[in-house]
């Protein structure tokens, strides 16, 4: 059977299991005494244990399984949760998410597993020198099922695995090998075993586990089960010429009765899992009669899968369809037929309506980026011996998916700055009066045409002091300009390249690099972010973004003979002022725009555009905005406001300065498109 055509599916359901794994692991460790919670993810990674079989991953399998077991343990309550136990869970959904990254990127899906499976299995045994708080019954549970465990026993993935073999005509056996008293090279002569028996045919399972086999962690017993289709005489005689072998039994396997072992194994534990049930429904039902409802029809699912290329393909054919709108546009207002502008009217209705589809279908809610960071926000805490508690709201705002894909990195690296910087340790905290646990809000809102993120801590805040000193040692600012810098001002100068009030870099926050790439990520974006902050009292960083990237309003200009569009985004307003207005100030010609220096940029020149008339007495000036700096463009002519279609100038001319990218005007020409935050610094 060809797997291929499921992979895709594989891989979007293995995603929302293991994110369904991590955010009941978050929910449990808060109410660790709800077991309903810990069902929820045994049923998610046993889901998944079966999935990954089937699809032929087998580190995904076993890891999955071996996290079941301890899931299965925790349910049946023969271990007690500790915060290191989730560590080592949490470990394992690392590594579990991390094979399912390597698979969707076109990997194998192979990943050296060994050592949290090792942990899970100490675990599950309860010999992990970190579980020392096993309750005394579960204790005893754990002790017996220990002597129980048998090289004869095989989960149902093993089972599976055999049964098929069988069907293909392997053979499966059961091969002990004794190593003489005297072996001083253990693993060696492991290590040449499974090379005879992997040439002969497969190792299906080894009792200790192979990992513990490579670090001698067994006596001089070990026990191997392989399929093949050599016969048992030719086995023995292959394992009898290693050197240091003592002994080898070898012993067929009766699949029928490792099935039925198997099998009463999961009938014992269903029944307790049903007795636990009707108990917690006698519970609930005690003393009170339930009211009769009706039965409620379950909801049909009304969403279905789409691969993004399909809608990548849908939004290039529907932008070149907004190129020809505007085509149409321009023919008929140059002819004078009714029936022609009616059609076009009507048409240009109907692929607006269409355009708004189009782009929500692409829109995606900023859940997809949040719901990674309360388990990054645990590892970190317990990294750096802090109490914090994220709450995330408007989790359902939705975003394009340009922009998801690359909001993820800022958003972390604005998070491990105020885990790092902003909230205190415990006993800081206490020190100042404040709860010892810090708490991060995490919000998204939308606003008219722009989303909104938000991270606020109540934490440290900035101290001014510390970042201006910093500046003035690395040369960003002078002392007398500082004296004219709003405390806003202040707190942004974090963003300078390279600016870090850290005495040691750490690897949490940034490794001193600071803040500035984060700043540069969000402004290619066509965003801005902005701080606020009070000492001692905490931090706000706001982010603003586009909804969608693909389809922009403009201000379409012309300069000389060329046109150009700039992003109404950037625009605060368009001015006519005359020549004999413009002033110099330090080598720049600026202009008094509203009590405000406002430096003047001529377009005409930055992008050398061929001159073919004059200046006139007055010139064109649109004001554009990065964060709080100001800039006036001139230009020739305004020509009007549209909407176009942003297409990539490719991979050849990604050198062209401040230019984002080209559109196709209704009248076939090529405007290129402005990139204001290139040209304001």
């Amino acid at each position: 059977m060809d797997m291929n055509q499921y992979l895709e599916v594989f891989i979007e359901e293995s995603k929302e299991h293991l994110q369904t794994c991590s955010e009941q692991l978050l929910v449990l460790e808060k109410n660790p005494e709800d077991l309903s919670i810990v069902n929820e993810i045994f049923r998610s990674a046993h889901t998944l244990k079966g999935m990954s079989a089937t699809m032929g991953y087998e580190d995904l399998a076993n890891l999955t399984h071996k996290m079941e077991n301890v899931l299965d343990a925790i349910r049946n309550s023969q271990i007690i949760l500790t915060p290191e136990l989730f560590d080592v869970i949490f470990l394992a959904v690392d590594d579990l998410e991390a094979i399912v990254m390597s698979i969707a990127e076109g990997g194998d899906g192979k990943r050296d597993v060994k050592n949290v499976v090792r942990q899970l299995q100490l675990i599950e045994k309860g010999e992990s020198p970190v579980f020392s708080s096993i309750a005394e019954t579960a204790a005893a549970s754990t002790v017996h099922e220990k002597e129980e465990v048998t090289s004869g026993e095989y989960d149902e993935f093993e089972l599976t695995v055999l049964q098929q073999s069988k069907e293909q005509g392997f053979d499966s056996y059961e091969i002990s090998i004794d190593l003489r008293e005297d072996c001083l090279l253990k693993a060696a002569r492991v290590f040449m075993v499974y090379e005879v028996l992997e040439k002969s045919g497969e190792v299906i399972k080894s009792n200790p586990p192979v990992e513990l086999l490579e670090e001698e962690q067994f006596d001089r017993k070990f026990t191997v089960t392989v399929v093949t289709k050599e016969s048992s005489e030719e086995l023995h005689k292959k394992i009898m010429k290693i050197s240091e072998v003592e002994k080898v039994d070898i012993n067929a396997l009766n699949l029928d009765d490792l099935r039925h072992t198997a099998n009463a194994k999961e009938e014992k534990k269903a029944a307790v899992d049903n007795q636990a049930q009707e108990r917690n429904a006698l519970l609930l039902s005690e003393n009170k009669e339930t009211k009769k409802q009706p039965p409620v029809k379950p909801a049909s699912s009304k969403t279905i899968r789409v691969n993004i290329e399909r809608l990548d393909i849908l939004m290039n054919l529907f932008e070149e369809l907004v190129i020809d709108r505007g085509r149409l546009d321009q023919i008929s207002s140059d002819l004078d037929n009714q029936e022609l502008h009616e059609t076009v009217e009507r048409m240009s209705r109907i692929t607006s309506d269409l355009q708004t589809i189009v782009l929500n279908m692409r829109m995606v809610p900023v859940e997809t980026v949040f719901n990674r960071f309360p388990k990054m926000v645990r590892q970190l805490a317990r990294d750096l011996n802090k109490k914090v508690d994220l709450e995330i709201i408007g989790a359902e705002t939705e975003l394009d998916r340009t922009v998801i894909d690359e909001i993820g990195d800022p958003l972390v690296h604005l998070l491990r700055n105020a885990m790092d910087h902003g909230i205190e340790t415990p006993e800081e905290r206490l020190a100042k009066g404040k709860n010892e646990e810090g708490k991060i809000l995490l919000k998204a809102y939308h606003s008219g045409n722009h989303v909104f993120i938000e991270i606020d801590d109540d934490g440290a805040g900035i101290n001014k002091d510390l970042v201006l000193n910093k500046a003035f040692s690395n040369g960003i600012l002078t002392k007398e300009a500082a004296a004219t810098l709003t405390d806003k001002q202040i707190y942004e100068l974090i963003f300078a390249s390279g600016f870090s009030t850290a005495e040691t870099i750490s690897d949490v926050s940034g490794r001193g690099v600071g803040l500035d790439v984060v700043k540069n990520t969000i402004e290619s974006l066509g965003g801005s972010v902005t701080i606020d902050s009070k000492e001692n009292e905490g931090s706000i960083f706001l982010i603003q973004l586009p909804l969608t990237l693909s389809i922009i309003s403009v201000m379409l200009v012309e300069i000389q003979k060329e046109k150009y569009a700039i992003p109404l985004s950037s625009i605060i307003e368009t001015a006519i002022i005359k020549k004999e207005d413009i002033m110099n100030a330090h080598n720049q010609q600026v202009i008094d725009f509203r009590g405000k220096v406002l430096p003047l940029l001529f377009l005409k020149e930055i992008f050398e555009v061929p001159v073919h008339q004059e200046e006139e007495e007055f010139l064109s000036v649109v004001i554009v905005r990065k964060g709080d700096k100001l800039a006036g463009l001139v230009v020739d002519s305004f020509i009007g406001q549209l909407e176009i279609v942003l297409k990539s100038l490719g991979n050849y001319l990604t050198s062209a300065f401040a230019i984002s990218g080209a559109t196709i005007l209704g009248d076939g020409q090529v405007a290129l498109i402005i990139d204001c935050n290139t040209l304001i610094h």
